[in-house]
């Protein structure tokens, strides 16, 4: 094969290929036109005497050989990203580079308008993109360059993965304003929800894999206690939505329990036991701790993150 005639933009569609399985969104991952990509495919396939990625529906599968490729050209393409980003300016004002977070309803709902708001004026054309994925999934979209940064609770990582605590978090009770029950017991808003109370009122469970217990599950149990969850969601929004027009209870971060309790005519409590804080905490691939624009972003978000206690 002859190097000095071979187009490293090529690589960067192979990889991007191997990261979507798909000429549209590998065009938009390298702001290529699908025809480019499938142009840039054929002379890949020319160079290299292989197919390389065969149809399969609406996906296109790789080949043994683009298997083979994959994790050589990813390490390739982060080594030379790496080295041109070390001294790179990244100048917002100006920068169209799109950033992917990785983040929960939880960070969608409480960081995300702040980020906008401080965020669009200073850079107007920085996209910004938050995916919900589970926390078992985020090592591997890190790895392979799908993610930006992650947010989540603190993690078990690598050495490769750098990170940055934002701020600490606890679990709080919500139940809509004027709970019969709650009232009934004369218990008020800010106050401990007693064990048997807690227990008596069935609730709604933020669960992203349809898990019907929580932290507090087990320490309950210990008492001899346990609650009725009635329903599972997945997201904490819908946990406070249905709080606000039922008699469940739920049990959701502070800060974001802060943000609706208002709007929602939601009153807050603490749980029957003291809540387990959580570290709520920033993750990047270590090859990103130079790069400008990554940096630039995680400051944005440490700066949107700060909460009162």
């Amino acid at each position: 094969m002859n190097l000095a005639a071979f187009d490293l933009n090529l690589l960067r569609v192979f990889d991007a290929m191997m990261l979507e399985l798909s000429t549209v969104r590998a065009g938009e991952r390298v702001g290529l036109s699908q025809p480019a990509v499938s142009s840039a495919l054929g002379r890949l396939r020319s160079i290299l005497g292989d197919e390389l990625f065969v149809r399969d529906g609406n996906r296109m599968m790789p080949t043994p050989r683009a298997l083979q490729l994959r994790e050589p050209v990813h390490r390739a393409l982060a080594q030379i990203e790496e080295a041109l980003a070390a001294n790179a300016a990244f100048d917002p004002q100006t920068s169209t580079r799109s950033f992917m977070l990785i983040g929960s309803d939880y960070f969608s709902t409480l960081l995300m308008p702040k980020l906008a708001a401080s965020v669009t004026p200073i850079a107007p054309s920085v996209i910004l993109q938050m995916m919900d994925y589970p926390s078992t999934e985020v090592l591997g979209l890190l790895s392979d360059g799908k993610a930006d940064i992650v947010l989540d609770r603190v993690l078990e990582m690598p050495e490769w993965i750098a990170s940055r605590k934002l701020f600490r978090s606890w679990l709080v009770c919500i139940a809509r304003r004027g709970h019969p029950l709650l009232s009934a017991r004369g218990i008020r808003p800010a106050e401990a929800i007693p064990a048997d109370v807690f227990c008596a009122i069935p609730q709604i469970l933020r669960s992203a894999d349809g898990s019907r217990t929580g932290t507090i599950d087990p320490v309950l149990e210990r008492l001899g206690l346990s609650r009725r969850i009635a329903i599972t969601v997945p997201h904490f929004q819908a946990v406070a939505l249905a709080v606000a027009t039922s008699d469940l209870l739920g049990s959701i971060p502070v800060h974001f329990a802060r943000l609706v309790a208002e709007r929602l005519e939601l009153d807050i409590f603490m749980p029957p036991m003291e809540s387990p804080a959580m570290d709520v905490t920033m993750y990047w691939h270590r090859r990103l701790d130079r790069d400008a624009g990554n940096a630039w972003v995680r400051e944005q978000l440490a700066a949107v993150a700060s909460f009162d206690p």
